[in-house]
């Protein structure tokens, strides 16, 4: 009597099987894991503080939330100067913030809510170091 073939599989195939799905798994993780930029390294804008005395932040960054309420003035060599509703406890503020030419890319629209990274310059001057669309 004739013997039949074992249909086994093969141990090398499992292994490469093995390999191949961890790789995906960590690829996945990799290019699904990045997040937004987040700005949890600064401190929120106590923006009733910032309007009542501008220059008392001058040197230090916060984040405000907000909606684009007017763009001011747009030049391509300073980029552009816009003013954002914020909500307070009090009520809404209006803040200038400039935008430097670093973001010209960026289709900033009015009614649209932005949370800005801002640094404050001499003269209590708001200008954002980073922006994320909401």
């Amino acid at each position: 009597m004739a013997r039949r073939a074992s249909s086994s599989i093969n141990p090398i195939l499992l292994v490469g099987i093995g390999v191949a799905v961890i790789a995906v798994v960590f690829a996945g993780k990799f290019l699904l894991g990045k997040k937004s930029e987040s700005f949890t390294d600064a401190f929120p804008l106590d923006v009733k503080a910032f309007v009542d005395d501008a220059n008392a932040f001058r040197g230090d960054e916060f984040f405000v939330e907000g909606k684009i309420d007017e763009k001011l003035r747009w030049t391509p060599s300073d980029g552009q100067i816009i003013s954002i509703r914020v909500k307070t406890p009090s009520g809404e503020e209006i803040l200038p913030i400039q935008i430097p030419d670093k973001f010209n890319n960026l289709n900033i629209d009015r009614e649209q809510s932005y949370a800005f990274k801002i640094e404050i310059k001499d003269g209590g001057i708001a200008v954002a170091t980073a922006i994320k669309r909401l």
